[in-house]
């Protein structure tokens, strides 16, 4: 390739990346701030209306608390909250006793599982209170106070950093479903659109790659399903966000045919495989059903965005499904046949996701066909 090419992709992957990298900002602002605001209260409420003059604790329980992962967001809080202040407690506790070394590290980050477990902690609780324990055995006795004056500090930069996330700066729970639905949902687009083409083309190492890019792209589900939880939980707990209830009931009763829609479509992406290598007939018919299909998954993502009815993803999935019918009555092969029932099934999951229950949905895709069924003819 000449210089100027080679130039010309790098500059494209470059501005790639940057648009990458900005969106990760983008995605992360919020907790930024939420981190910020909450670690400045938990030292202002600690030094300045407690009176402790150092409560280095107080704003990295907030931080800490703030860190937790998206899903399920609040136990999890809960729980690094406790870890926290469980560590910082029983290490405090073995350093006025003891005094600080070695062995007494040891014997604290020990003693701050044991108490942990005793206590019913899960593995986030126990691995926390461990990790407080080490750093608060590298810490001399605070002079003048109470050996588990860190505790109290801990506690309410712990609590400050749940109101803030829960009620003071709440994330806005639509907006984040929204952005790690579309890379979900473009994952099953994508990859229908990669098996037309491959069908169409003729290429089965181009089937076969489409396979292996479904199987990775299980991540985007995954953050799918997380973001949804933490989304749910907002929306219950903070007042801010009761609004959001309503629009994100269509992704909670669309996630678990978005799950499946995915399996279909590597199950069909299989089956293109083996329709290419046993060189079985492709009527035209049928990679331009799965094209409309892919049509119909762009179409459930952005009606799903806009929390409208999703009227255009039934319209479509049910020429799909119509497409499909012809395709078979044209003439397929096993794998084909198999092909042309997973778009059918692809189609009901579809069809399920836009909210119709599954006789509708069934009865949709019954009509779109004529009631044939691979196997008759």
């Amino acid at each position: 390739m000449a210089a100027p090419g080679r130039l010309g992709m790098l500059a494209a992957r470059s501005r790639t990346t940057l648009a990458d990298r900005w969106e990760r900002v983008r995605a992360a602002l919020l907790m930024a701030v939420q981190a910020g605001l909450a670690a400045g209260i938990a030292w202002f409420a600690v030094h300045n209306l407690l009176g402790q003059p150092a409560p280095f604790f107080a704003p990295i329980a907030a931080v800490i608390v703030l860190g937790a992962s998206v899903g399920q967001r609040l136990r999890r809080a809960v729980e690094l909250l406790v870890g926290v202040a469980l560590g910082i407690l029983v290490g405090d506790a073995v350093i006025a006793v003891i005094g600080s070394g070695a062995w007494q590290i040891g014997l604290g980050v020990s003693a701050a599982m044991l108490a942990a477990v005793f206590l019913g902690g899960g593995p986030v609780v126990v691995v926390q209170a461990a990790s407080t324990g080490v750093l608060i055995a590298t810490f001399a006795a605070p002079t003048g106070q109470f050996f588990y004056s860190r505790f109290f500090d801990a506690l309410i930069g712990g609590l400050v950093g749940v109101l803030v996330m829960a009620l003071l700066l709440p994330m806005n729970p639509f907006t984040v479903v929204r952005r790690a639905a579309r890379p979900a949902l473009n994952l099953v687009a994508d990859g229908l659109r990669g098996c037309a083409t491959a069908l169409a083309e003729r290429d089965r190492q181009a089937a076969a790659d489409l396979l292996s890019r479904l199987r990775e792209g299980e991540a985007d589900v995954e953050h799918f399903r997380e973001a949804l939880d933490a989304a749910r939980e907002t929306a219950a707990m903070a007042p801010a966000r009761w609004r959001h209830r309503a629009p994100l009931t269509q992704y909670v009763d669309a996630r678990t045919h978005i799950d499946r829609a995915l399996g279909d479509c590597r199950g069909l992406a299989r089956r293109a495989v083996s329709m290419l290598t046993d060189a079985e007939p492709v009527p035209a018919e049928l990679p331009a059903a799965i094209r409309l299909l892919a049509d119909a998954v762009d179409s459930l993502r952005d009606e799903l965005a806009a929390g409208t009815e999703p009227l255009r993803t039934r319209e479509q999935a049910k020429a799909a499904t119509g497409l499909a019918g012809t395709a078979y009555r044209a003439g397929v092969g096993f794998s084909g046949a198999v092909v042309v029932a997973q778009i059918r099934a692809t189609v009901t999951d579809l069809l399920r996701a836009t909210g119709l229950d599954q006789a509708a949905a069934e009865s949709v895709v019954r009509h779109a066909v004529g009631g044939t069924r691979p196997g008759d003819r």
